[in-house]
C-alpha cells in the first residue's frame, strides 16, 4: 500500500471513529461533492466496518450548482426543498450523525449576483432553522472534515504544476489533521486533553470581558454570566462524544450579544457564498454591527450581515494562538474549516447552546435571556496575528493578560 492510500485509509477511519464517532446500529448522513467521490466511497466502508446500520450520501456538484446560479431564474434562489429539510429534521431526531466533506472551490460563485447567493442562503436557513438548533445545542454528533479537489488545490497552490497540485493540498490536510502520524486516533485524544486544560483555566477565571488589541482592532466583548468555554471533543445528548470539526486548534464561548464594542480588522480573507471577502474591518456598538468596510468582497459582507436581525451581532469567540501548527504551515487554506484555526476567530450569527451553563435544555427564549445570539446564520471570521493583545477582565475590574503577541500567555 502507498503511503498515501495508507494515509487517506487512516483519515477516513478517524473521520468515522474519532469525527462522529459512528456507533453499532447508527445512520450515517454525509454531504459531500463529487470530487471526493473515491474518499466518500472510503468513509461508507469504515462506517459499515465500525457498526452503522446505514450510510446516506448527498451528493453535489459544484459546476452543476454554477450552472444553476448563473441560468436559473431569481425565483429559483428563495426556495428550499421543504422535503429534503424535512427528511434531515427526521434523520436528526431519529440520532443520525452527520459528516460535511468539503472541497468547493473558494471561488465558486465569483461573479454571481450576490442577492441570488444571499437569497438561497436565508432560505436554505430558515428551512434548516430546526436542524441547526439541534446541532448548535449537540443533540446529534456531527463533523466538518475536507477533501482535496483540483480547484481548491489551485487556489491554494497556484505556483505548483497543475499535475501535483491536489497530492500537494491532500498532504497538507493530512497534516493539520494529524493523520501523517502513526496513531491519529491516539493523537487526538492527547491534542483534546490539551485544549481541555485551556477550558479549564478560562472557565476558573471567568472573565466578565476579553479586551482585543492589535493594528486595526480595538474590541472589547462582554462574555455573559455562567458562559462556558470548550473545546475539541463535545458530547452529543446520548453521552457519545464526537469531534465537531477535524482539524480544531480553538477554546470557544459565546459574547453577551449586546456587549460587544470597538472595531476589529480581519487578518484572513473569508471564503463565503463561493466568494472571498478580504481585508476587512467591522465596527460594533452594544453588540450590534454598525460599520463594515472591505477591499474586496464589501457588497457580499453587507449582505451576510443583513441576513437577518441576529445576523448583525455575534454567537463565538474563539481563541486561536499564532503557533498553532495550522498558522506555522504558512499555508492560506482559503477554506474557514481551516484557516479559523489558524487564527483568533469570531463568528457573525448565532450561538452555541452548550457554551452557557444548562444551555442544552434551554428554549430559544431563555437562551436569549441570558444573551445569546439566535440567527439563521454562523459564519466565522479570522482576526488574529502575531501582534494581537488579549487582556481577560474580572468581574472587579482587574486585567490580566490571557494573549501576549499572538500566544497564550498563560
Amino acid at each position: 500500500m502507498s503511503g498515501f492510500q495508507k494515509n487517506i485509509e487512516k483519515y477516513a477511519e478517524l473521520a468515522v471513529k474519532v469525527g462522529v464517532n459512528v456507533q453499532k446500529g447508527q445512520t450515517l448522513v454525509v454531504n459531500a461533492t463529487i470530487d471526493a467521490a473515491e474518499f466518500v466511497r472510503l468513509i461508507v466502508k469504515k462506517a459499515y466496518e465500525t457498526g452503522a446500520q446505514n450510510v446516506i450520501v448527498n451528493w453535489n456538484d459544484d459546476t452543476v450548482n454554477r450552472t444553476k446560479y448563473d441560468l436559473a431564474p431569481d425565483e429559483a434562489f428563495q426556495e428550499y426543498p421543504i422535503w429534503r429539510a424535512k427528511e434531515t429534521e427526521d434523520l436528526a431526531e431519529k440520532g443520525a450523525a452527520f459528516m460535511s466533506v468539503v472541497s468547493s472551490s473558494p471561488d465558486l460563485l465569483k461573479g454571481v449576483d450576490p442577492e441570488r447567493i444571499s437569497n438561497f442562503n436565508k432560505a436554505a436557513g430558515k428551512a434548516l432553522a430546526k436542524y441547526r438548533k439541534a446541532i448548535q445545542s449537540d443533540k446529534v454528533s456531527w463533523t466538518v472534515i475536507a477533501a482535496a479537489a483540483p480547484a481548491w488545490a489551485s487556489k491554494v497552490f497556484p505556483d505548483e504544476p497543475v499535475e501535483t497540485q491536489v497530492n500537494k493540498l491532500w498532504e497538507a490536510i493530512f497534516k493539520a489533521t494529524r493523520v501523517d502520524v502513526e496513531n491519529p486516533v491516539e493523537a487526538w485524544k492527547k491534542h483534546d486533553e490539551t485544549l481541555h486544560e485551556k477550558v479549564r483555566y478560562l472557565n476558573e477565571k471567568s472573565y466578565q470581558k476579553l479586551h482585543y488589541t492589535a493594528p486595526g482592532t480595538d474590541l472589547t466583548i462582554e462574555l455573559p454570566e455562567k458562559h462556558l468555554w470548550v473545546g475539541a471533543g463535545s458530547t452529543n445528548e446520548q453521552g457519545i462524544e464526537f469531534m465537531a470539526n477535524m482539524p480544531t486548534e480553538e477554546v470557544f464561548t459565546v459574547p453577551l450579544r449586546t456587549g460587544v464594542n470597538g472595531t476589529v480588522a480581519s487578518t484572513k480573507p473569508l471564503s463565503y457564498g463561493g466568494n472571498i471577502i478580504d481585508r476587512f474591518s467591522i465596527t460594533f456598538e452594544n453588540g450590534k454591527i454598525v460599520g463594515v468596510k472591505a477591499e474586496e468582497g464589501e457588497d457580499i459582507l453587507k449582505r451576510l450581515v443583513e441576513t437577518d436581525e441576529g445576523s448583525h451581532y455575534l454567537g463565538e469567540v474563539a481563541l486561536v494562538p499564532f503557533d498553532s501548527p495550522i498558522s506555522q504551515s504558512n499555508i492560506l487554506f482559503f477554506n474557514t474549516l481551516f484557516d479559523e484555526n489558524a487564527s483568533n476567530h469570531l463568528a457573525i450569527g448565532s450561538a452555541y447552546a452548550f457554551c452557557i451553563e444548562g444551555g442544552k435544555k434551554m428554549a430559544s427564549d431563555e437562551l436569549k435571556e441570558k444573551g445569546l445570539n439566535e440567527s439563521i446564520t454562523h459564519v466565522d471570521f479570522m482576526i488574529g496575528s502575531a501582534e494581537m493583545n488579549i487582556d481577560g477582565i474580572t468581574s472587579d475590574g482587574k486585567s490580566e493578560p490571557v494573549f501576549r503577541n499572538g500566544n497564550w500567555a498563560f
